[in-house]
């Protein structure tokens, strides 16, 4: 059975810094991209950050320069380094495995996902 596992989620003041994890677990995840993403209230699950074979990372636009993804393959496990953080980075954030092995940047590359985290961001 998959399992993707988010952790490390919360209220922080702005310009604050949170780390996410995703312990992954029925699957050799190393082999396929790992994404992060996020949904506020009312609106689209929008894509954060995903890293795929050969420590290769893209990040959305506004999160480049302020989230690092990282991943440890020994552990099954997938890091979101959010620095310098917004109220608009406020959000349940979503760790999942593709289906593929290279740059995926949409919801529907995506075939496991975690039960997502909240994060909030006060001013």
């Amino acid at each position: 059975q998959v399992q993707l596992v988010e952790s490390g989620g919360g209220l922080v003041q702005a310009g604050g810094s949170v780390r996410l994890s995703c312990a992954a677990s029925g699957r050799t995840f190393s082999r396929y991209a790992m994404g992060w993403f996020r949904q506020a209230p009312g609106k689209e699950r929008d894509f954060v950050a995903t890293i795929w074979s050969g420590g290769h990372t893209y990040y959305a636009d506004s999160v480049k320069g302020r989230f690092t993804i990282s991943r440890d393959s020994a552990k099954n496990t997938v890091y979101l380094q959010m620095n310098s953080l917004k109220p608009e980075d406020t959000a349940v954030y979503f760790c999942a495995s593709s289906v593929l092995s290279t740059l995926a940047l949409s919801t529907p590359q995506y075939d496991y996902w975690g039960q997502g985290i909240q994060v909030t961001v006060s001013s």
